[in-house]
């Protein structure tokens, strides 16, 4: 008993602490420590911060570009015509312009989105202008509508490059940057998102075997997945038979307005701090679908920038190129073609207040701007154009002239001359080209208006058999949305 008590009180007794070593900072220098880490942490989340925000350099890419670095494989040629402005005093510090293509891939690299963007970032500030693809371009071929330059020049970068050097003698500069969108981005993009809620316009209801496309969208506010939104933007028209009526559709420039509202309805919710979270989904949307002389790091500082500046969708401008309806003849088709031209003082007076990122202002005589003339034959506002034989009336046939056959491929379909020829994708056999006009409008059988329509502000009514034709474009009913073809030059005769 007396050895378990002993045992229990030895049990009890505490264990005697170890003496513990004497510290070697003070408790001043254990705070300034925690500090430093602190500091090195910090400074290590802004290093790293930094490295995803690059500003975009354009006096440097010019640079680099001249001495052969990221330049295009071959340099722009502007031949005879006004070279576009390409350097001079900036509005202000950070103001860069910026060029977007959509393409379709589907439809043989159609390049039917055209959108040349503005953003002042010093005062929050952005402008986009949507240019119509059936815009009079001063090109050497017959059939001069500016979305067949892309496949004029065999596509690729060649293409983009042709577009480029248009658009810039269009508005007189050049773009410090381009983008080139795949379609499917748009869709992939809303779907990284989470969806974007939007207020579809119109019963949509469009069918296309050809294609494989269907567009059925109802009426209303609602969250529209990438799905939705690609049949949002390609709707231009509903069946014939469609329960909702089909009296025309809205056309191109319908289309170009829904849009750009849809694009004010991404930009918002792109701009929501949430989709932080979503910047990995984003940027494989980027890698995927979008070419760009741009850095993902410099797409990135233009989002931070726009988010930190408090840039609001009321102070981003979306408008379309003012333009009227002319029609102009067609050597390869014995008939007038349909194209619109820019109302030229409406657009020389945004480029020089919104597109322009130089303080010297421009002239008509900086800007490539087609019209035509009374007597039915063409010209520039630059006083040259490519073309010499559409600088000179036409000469059409009449009716005690022979008619020559045309040229028809093995389907018996017609084959223009001076265009490309449609083949089937990956085969290079014919394809059928559908409507006889290779644009996007009907034809039409009048003359040339009777008034210059480039330096006109207004439209002309039309005299009767011929004359300018309203802002409206007409539609073709058989022509698909983007057919699937791609666009080759003619070969000679064997």
């Amino acid at each position: 008993m007396a050895r378990e008590t002993g045992k229990r009180v030895a049990a009890a007794a505490p264990k005697q602490k170890k003496p513990k070593k004497p510290s070697r900072l003070t408790g001043q220098q254990k705070v300034l420590l925690v500090i430093a880490i602190c500091l090195a942490i910090v400074l290590a989340v802004v290093a790293a911060c930094q490295s995803l925000f690059v500003r975009p350099d354009v006096e440097n890419k010019k640079n680099n570009d001249k001495k052969g670095e990221n330049a295009q494989e071959e340099a722009i040629d502007y031949g005879d015509g006004v070279r576009p402005r390409a350097d001079g005093e900036r509005k202000s510090a950070d103001y860069y312009t910026v060029l977007i293509l959509g393409r379709d891939t589907g439809g043989g690299g159609n390049t039917d989105t055209m959108l040349l963007a503005s953003y002042d970032v010093t005062n929050q500030k952005a402008m986009v202008m949507s240019i119509p693809r059936d815009t009079m371009v001063n090109v050497s071929w017959d059939v001069k509508k500016i979305n067949s330059v892309y496949n004029m020049h065999n596509g690729g970068d060649k293409g983009i490059q042709a577009l480029y050097k248009e658009i810039a003698q269009l508005v007189g500069f050049e773009p410090d940057y381009q983008v080139v969108v795949e379609w499917e981005a748009v869709g992939k993009l809303v779907d990284a998102i989470g969806g974007v809620y939007f207020d579809v316009p119109y019963n949509m209801d469009y069918h296309d075997p050809y294609q494989d496309l269907v567009i059925e969208q109802a009426k209303g506010y609602r969250l529209l997945s990438g799905d939705d939104a690609m049949q949002v933007i390609r709707w231009r028209k509903n069946d014939p038979g469609s329960p909702y009526g089909n009296t025309g559709g809205i056309g191109d420039s319908g289309r170009m307005e829904v849009q750009q509202n849809f694009l004010k309805a991404v930009i918002q919710q792109l701009m929501k701090p949430a989709n932080v979270m979503n910047i990995g989904k984003i940027a494989k949307v980027f890698q995927e679908c979008v070419e760009t002389d741009l850095s993902f790091q410099e797409i990135l500082w233009f989002g931070k920038s726009a988010v930190s500046g408090g840039l609001s969708v009321e102070n981003v401008e979306f408008l379309t190129m003012p333009w009227k309806g002319v029609s102009a003849w067609s050597r390869s088709y014995n008939q007038n073609l349909s194209y619109v031209v820019p109302i030229a003082n409406e657009l020389l007076d945004i480029v020089n207040n919104k597109l322009s990122p130089f303080v010297e202002t421009f002239t008509l005589s900086d800007l490539d701007i087609m019209s035509v003339n009374a007597n039915g034959s063409l010209r520039s506002t630059t006083g040259y154009v490519e073309d010499s034989k559409a600088a000179v009336p036409p000469v059409k046939p009449t009716q005690s002239d022979p008619v020559e056959e045309p040229m028809v491929d093995e389907n018996g379909n017609p084959i223009d001359p001076e265009t490309p020829i449609v083949v089937e994708p990956g085969t290079g056999e014919p394809a059928d080209p559908g409507p006889a006009d290779p644009g996007t409008t009907d034809p039409g059988t009048t003359d040339p208006g009777t008034t210059d329509p480039g330096i006109t502000t207004d439209p002309v009514t039309p005299p009767e058999g011929g004359g300018e034709t309203p802002q409206t474009t007409p539609e073709t009913p058989a022509e698909p949305e983007n057919p699937d073809f791609i666009i080759m030059e003619p070969q000679p005769a064997a």
